[in-house]
Order: structure tokens, then C-alpha cells, then sequence
């Protein structure tokens, strides 16, 4: 459930649907000419992990060569079914932390701002499911403002996109530009509005969903059936857009509606977390359906986007993702591609490295797919070498002016299997960093940029004190998502200075 597939409806797949609905030659090489392939990385990957690094080299490649330039849309990089020359909601918000690790910054802002800018009344708050590279909606999942394809999750994923890439770019426009600034405002009042989706009234929305082939209007990204009046996967991703809207609105001084977002928050937080937990099974639901029935389990959903209460809950989630990883059909590399993500971030190391050598090994079914190579880059930025661009307060203590102060944070994730690992050339806001992790205790941070930032750096464990420079200071005692105990410390790195941080031995 957590990503869209190309599941049956009626002993018709999507993929079919699709083809019927195209009815013209639109990927034919003739509709092609102007895009180019300029955009270059500078991103680099090395280890001791050969493994590993054959893995980087392969998704680099593979994401790179899906980079456009010269198209009536704008740059923009494939984030859709292979093939289909565009980029769809879902995918472009799910891609675009490894596309920002790239350096495609430039396109992650051109497509989201793309989907900001056509959210439309006449279209009950929804924007274009997919745009192609002629600047129009796909047609495969579009035919008029009354008719088209819409997975109700898009608006609030996007929302929390703009605001994830405000921090790894420190670009102002995100919380700036009116186009975005619109769509979040309509996202959060007119589109919950709508599709009766806020805290107090989702579990008692009717069903408004659409009829074939379009589905205007599912409850969820699982596709697989239409019986469904909420998918637990919406829930968690308005949870995030509403802690995304609360940020921004304390970045620009509206107190009151970052307050009223964030307690939205925490009650859809605790929808999560009462009415879709059960107690007696130890599990989270994955849906609610038409006759008012919770059936299936969630693991991946409520983990993707930390809607899980630390302890028993987040553990059986994870339980439940690990067993659905040995009976998913191989195909469902749309879900496939960020469990790494979310293994390394709950502690798993060894299985997220398993799934990384899974998806990218040669001869993989569907593995072109172009969120898989994207995934992983995002994966062992933020996952294997644990790098995050974090605020230094919580939405509610963000204090107005539109500046914020962030944090770059490393945390390592390495496994037996990798004894050191390297990322070089990263941009994070503006800068650019490297960081080598010697184990899990040992960090070196380099500035290669020019103007000094805030460094965490986290290790698994409980230290007394860390070593900076081989000086002992005082470690700030944490937690990681799981409950795992942590150690940090926050360090000022010159441009141009490396900075090292250990475990005393």
C-alpha cells in the first residue's frame, strides 16, 4: 500500500488502462527532439564496501540519465512509469531528496512549483497528477478538469517535499514565492475541506472517489481496490504536511496558524495511534474500508513518515515491514525503493544494505524504474551515511523573521560488511560537504563550501563525552526513531576546515 502499483481493477491493470487511454503516438523518438542531457553530478561515493559502491555507481548513472533539459516544461527529470516522459506527483516527492543529493536542485524546485502552480478550484484543490514534458497533463491520467487520475495523498506529499528541499537548499522562494505559498494554504483549508479529510471528520467521510478509469479522488496510493474510505498512508502523509505547514508558518510569523497546524498534528498523531492500532493484535491497520471495517496491517507508512509512537508501536511496525518484504512479489519496486530508507533509519542496517544490493543488482526486474535509482541515492545519503538537515527548534519554537537556523546532522550506519565510507561533494544549503564515517565511531565532516555551518554529529550509544579534535566535550544524550539511545555533539566547521568527531576508545 505505501507506493502506487499497477495493481488489478477488475482483471485490468493500470498499465492496460493507460495504453487504452493514450491515443496518440506520444513517446515516439520524433516527439522527443530538444531535451537534453546536461545536468552532471559531482557527487562521489567510496568504501571499503565494494559492494556498495558498485551500487552508487549504478544508481548515479541511472538517475542522471533520466535528466532533462531544453523541454517546453522546464528542467525536470523523469519521476513516472519508464517511458512516459513526465512526472507524477507521488514520485517526484518521493525522489526528490536523492534527485537534491545529485544536485538537481534546480529541478526538484521547476517540478513542485509546477504542481503549486495548477491547483485549481475547478478541480476541488487537486493540481495535475502528472505533467509531461510538453508542459500539459499526461494524458494517460487526464481528460478534462471533471476527469482525471488523483491519489488523494499527492497535495499533502508535495506540501512536505517544498519544505524538506527549503532545508537541504535554504532556498527562500519555497516559503516565499506566492505560487507556493498558495497551494499550500489551499492544501491545508480547501482540499481538507473537500475531501473531508481533516482529523475530526475523516473517518466519516463518504466516498467521493471517481469512476473508471480516472478514480478522481482515492484514499490512498494502494490501487489494488476501490473499497477503501481511507488508507492509512494518507493519514501519515497529512501528518507530515501538517508539521511542514506548521514550519513554514512559524518561518514567516503566523504564530496562530502554525499553532492551529501543529495541533492538527498531534490529533491526527493520535488517530494513528489509538484508532488505527490494534491492541489486541499489537498492529496498525492499513485501511478503513466502505462498510466502516479496519482490515490489512501498515509497517512502511507510519515508519516513512515517523506517525508511529516510539517503543511497542514503531517496533511492530517495523516487524510488519520485514515480513512483508519476504512475501512482496519482486515486482513492487515502487514500494521496494525506500525500505532501505527507513531501515537504516530505525536501526536495521543490515537489511537496508540487503535491499540497496537487491534493487540494484544487475538483471533485477524493473529495477529502470526510475524511483529505484533515486531512492537509493537517497537512501545512503540520508540512510548508510545518516546526513539531515534539521531546524535547531521544533515547528511550535521556530521563531519568526524567515531565516532559519538549521543543522547539518550525521549519523553512521555502517554494517561488518563496511568497515568506512565516504560521500564527497554533497550540497546542503547553498555549501557543500563530505562526510566519512570510520565505523560507527568515528566522523570526519569537510566544508567544501564557503560559509561555516553547524555541525551534529550522532552516534549509536550512550557517551559520558565524544572527542572533537581529540578534545573530550560534554555528549548531549538523544534517542533515534526506534528508542535507541544516541550521543551528539554540535560543532562549528569552518569553509574549507575538517572537522573529526569519535568515540573515546
Amino acid at each position: 500500500m505505501f507506493f502506487e502499483r499497477a495493481a488489478s481493477r477488475g482483471g485490468v491493470t493500470r498499465r492496460q488502462v493507460n495504453k487504452a487511454l493514450c491515443l496518440v503516438p506520444f513517446l515516439m523518438s520524433a516527439s522527443l527532439r530538444g531535451e537534453t542531457h546536461d545536468a552532471k553530478s559531482e557527487l562521489e561515493f567510496d568504501s571499503s564496501d565494494i559492494a556498495l559502491v558498485n551500487s552508487f555507481r549504478w544508481a548515479k548513472q541511472e538517475a542522471m540519465s533520466y535528466v532533462f533539459d531544453g523541454d517546453p516544461v522546464g528542467p525536470w527529470y523523469e519521476a513516472a512509469l519508464p517511458g512516459r516522459h513526465a512526472f507524477c506527483m507521488r514520485d517526484t516527492s518521493h525522489q526528490a531528496d536523492g534527485a537534491q543529493a545529485l544536485g538537481l536542485a534546480r529541478y526538484n524546485h521547476n517540478m513542485l512549483r509546477k504542481f503549486a502552480e495548477n491547483i485549481a478550484a475547478s478541480r476541488d484543490w487537486c493540481s495535475y497528477w502528472e505533467i509531461d514534458r510538453l508542459n500539459r497533463p499526461a494524458p494517460v491520467d487526464y481528460k478534462s478538469d471533471a476527469e482525471f487520475w488523483y491519489n488523494l495523498p499527492a497535495n499533502f506529499d508535495v506540501l512536505d517535499a517544498c519544505y524538506r528541499m527549503y532545508l537541504w537548499t535554504g532556498d527562500t522562494s519555497y516559503i516565499e514565492d506566492p505560487v507556493f505559498l498558495n497551494f499550500y494554504d489551499r492544501t491545508m483549508t480547501d482540499y481538507i475541506e473537500r475531501w473531508q479529510l481533516s482529523p475530526e471528520r475523516v473517518m466519516k467521510r463518504t466516498s467521493n472517489i471517481e469512476t473508471p478509469p480516472f478514480f478522481r479522488g482515492d484514499p490512498t496510493y494502494e490501487e489494488s481496490s476501490r473499497d477503501n474510505l481511507v488508507g492509512i498512508d494518507l493519514l501519515a502523509t497529512q501528518y507530515a504536511a501538517y508539521r511542514a505547514y506548521a514550519a513554514i508558518q512559524s518561518i514567516r510569523g503566523n504564530g496562530q496558524a502554525a499553532r492551529r497546524s501543529m495541533e492538527n498534528a498531534a490529533e491526527m498523531k493520535r488517530l494513528i495511534n489509538t484508532t488505527w492500532w490494534n491492541a489486541a493484535g499489537g498492529y496498525f491497520y492499513a485501511f478503513f474500508n466502505k462498510q466502516h471495517q479496519f482490515i490489512g496491517r501498515a509497517g512502511a507508512d507510519v515508519l516513512y513518515r515517523d506517525a508511529a509512537e516510539a517503543g511497542p508501536k514503531t517496533a511492530s511496525a517495523l516487524q510488519t515491514l520485514l515480513a512483508t518484504m519476504k512475501t512482496e512479489p519482486v515486482s513492487a519496486v515502487e514500494a521496494k525503493s525506500h525500505y532501505a530508507e527507513i531501515l537504516y533509519r530505525y536501526g536495521d542496517a543490515a537489511a537496508a544494505r540487503a535491499q540497496i544490493l537487491d534493487l540494484t543488482r544487475e538483471g533485477r526486474e524493473r529495477r529502470e524504474y526510475p524511483e529505484v535509482s533515486y531512492s537509493v541515492m537517497g537512501a545512503m545519503t540520508m540512510g548508510l551515511m545518516g546526513v539531515r538537515v534539521e531546524p535547531t527548534q521544533p515547528p511550535a519554537k521556530i521563531a519568526a523573521g524567515r531565516h532559519l537556523a538549521v543543522v547539518v546532522e550525521t549519523m553512521p550506519r555502517l554494517t561488518a560488511a563496511t568497515g568506512w565510507a565516504e560521500l564527497r561533494n554533497l550540497p546542503v544549503q547553498g555549501s557543500v560537504i563530505g562526510v566519512r564515517h570510520e565505523g560507527e565511531r568515528s566522523t570526519k565532516l569537510t566544508n567544501q563550501g564557503t560559509k561555516a555551518l553547524v555541525w551534529r554529529a550522532v552516534f549509536p550509544g550512550s557517551f559520558a563525552a565524544l572527542l572533537v579534535g581529540g578534545k573530550p566535550l560534554k555528549a548531549h544524550a538523544g534517542s533515534a526513531y526506534r528508542g535507541e539511545a544516541t550521543s551528539s555533539v554540535e560543532v562549528m566547521v569552518p569553509a574549507g576546515d575538517t572537522v573529526a568527531v569519535r568515540v573515546a576508545s
